[in-house]
């Protein structure tokens, strides 16, 4: 039995058992530890999956995990980012789309305090969606709003999914983070011009708030303004250090840790309850990811040994003679493909073992191979019949929004989104500037 079938069989193994509901780091790591003792025998498996552990467990910038996670936890368990969302009702209201607008501006500013897409979604669709609809915004442009805002929580710093592609890919997780801040604000601009333009062509799609609901005093105002950029300050107080070479990630994650449970302290909001709710999520979603990271190092351990990365490359390359931006693109829409009916990580950890040596061997920089894997999953993310955001939507919007309507909503916002997969992938400096700056590269 050649090493190419043996590969493609565990391959072929794993998406059947993702098939049948089982969770994903279990069907990986089964599949890559019974092909290791069929391969190896059990000295080599047992130690493969050993090694896979302890490379886990001796990778210093982990420790940002669940630093980050506790952050947007501590700041959207205590309300913190509610403040945010008035700050923007007040002084954006008066444009036209300008709460769809001061929405996007809450999506960038919660995953800059979180970095998953599914924080911004649940406070999106609980702070946001009711206000919209009730001052007459069109269903379809909320909904479109919201989902194409959340999804910039894996892309813009800390994005976790990004620390998940630099394990796998053993890549800097800084350098990763800075290449998805110009393309994530790139993102969120455009997002902005599209609702800019549309109402302005549209004007019954998103009108502006009353002057009545806009009048209150200059003080007030002030007031919602301090308290809505201390989510900001708290991630200048985090980042700044770090940018200038002061703190290594681990000590800047721990600062904003810090900063934002001080934060809700001051402000009286960390109750036992908040406190309870914020350790029980960041210790959930951390472990998920260690468990997701492991079985992944653990499955490309055995491709690795197979050779299975160097047969696909000789494939692609040799007998079916694609250039390397044609597999690059193909990697691309396969990405698309798999969003149908399946989350980031799992995308990953399932093809990384294959597509990461691969994008290396073609001569492509693998800091901005994650952001465009990155910016393909939140196209993904929203592309029918199964995008996961679509049905995180319809799970949290109100009964008369139908999945129709979402998945209505969603086609001009992905459009925006292709256009920018489009700009990075035709300028890279779009995403390697910034860090070569920052780290002198």
């Amino acid at each position: 039995m050649s090493y190419e079938f043996i590969a493609i069989f565990m391959f072929a193994t794993m998406m059947a058992m993702l098939l049948t509901g089982q969770r994903v780091f279990g069907a990986i790591g089964f599949v890559a530890v019974i092909a290791a003792l069929a391969l190896w025998g059990d000295r080599g498996g047992y130690d493969l999956a050993f090694s896979s552990a302890i490379k886990l467990m001796k990778w210093y910038p982990l420790l940002t995990l669940p630093m980050f996670i506790f952050m947007g936890y501590v700041l959207s368990e205590s309300k913190i980012a509610d403040d945010l969302y008035k700050m923007f009702h007040v002084w954006m209201g008066g444009l036209r789309g300008g709460l769809a607008i001061g929405t996007i501006g809450l999506m960038v500013l919660i995953s800059a305090m979180n970095g998953l897409s599914v924080a911004g979604m649940a406070i999106g669709a609980t702070i946001a969606l009711p206000e919209l609809l009730k001052r007459n915004y069109d269903k379809k442009m909320v909904t479109g709003v919201i989902q194409a805002g959340s999804s910039l929580g894996i892309l813009v710093p800390p994005s976790v999914v990004l620390v998940l592609y630099a394990m796998i890919a053993r890549q800097p997780v800084g350098q990763l983070w800075l290449a998805g801040v110009i393309p994530g604000l790139m993102m969120a601009a455009l997002f902005i011009l599209y609702i800019v333009i549309r109402c302005r062509i549209s004007p019954e799609l998103g009108p502006a708030l009353s002057p009545e609901e806009r009048d209150m005093p200059m003080r007030e105002k002030l007031r919602l303004l301090r308290a809505g950029l201390l989510p900001v300050g708290i991630f200048a107080v985090m980042m700044v250090p770090f940018v200038n070479g002061w703190t290594s990630l681990v000590e800047s994650s721990a600062i904003g840790a810090i900063a934002a449970f001080l934060a809700a302290v001051a402000k009286g909001r960390m109750t036992r309850q908040v406190f309870e709710v914020t350790l029980r999520n960041t210790l959930g979603i951390t472990c998920m990811f260690m468990w997701i990271i492991l079985a992944a190092l653990a499955f490309g351990a055995v491709f690795d040994g197979l050779g299975a990365v160097k047969a696909i490359e000789s494939l692609f390359t040799e007998k079916l003679g694609l250039s390397p931006w044609m597999i690059l693109i193909l990697m691309q829409l396969s990405f698309i493909l798999m969003g149908t009916f399946l989350d980031d990580t799992a995308m990953l950890v399932i093809v990384a073992p294959l597509y990461v040596p691969l994008v290396g061997a073609l001569g492509f920089d693998l800091v901005w191979y994650g952001v465009l894997y990155t910016i393909t999953c939140q196209i993904a993310y929203m592309t029918p019949p199964f995008g996961y955001n679509l049905f995180l939507m319809k799970a949290m919007a109100p009964p008369e929004i139908s999945l129709r309507d979402i998945y209505g909503s969603i086609v001009p916002f992905v459009l925006v989104m292709v256009l920018a997969l489009a700009l990075v992938m035709a300028f890279p400096d779009i995403a390697l500037w910034l860090p070569g700056v920052v780290y002198g590269n």
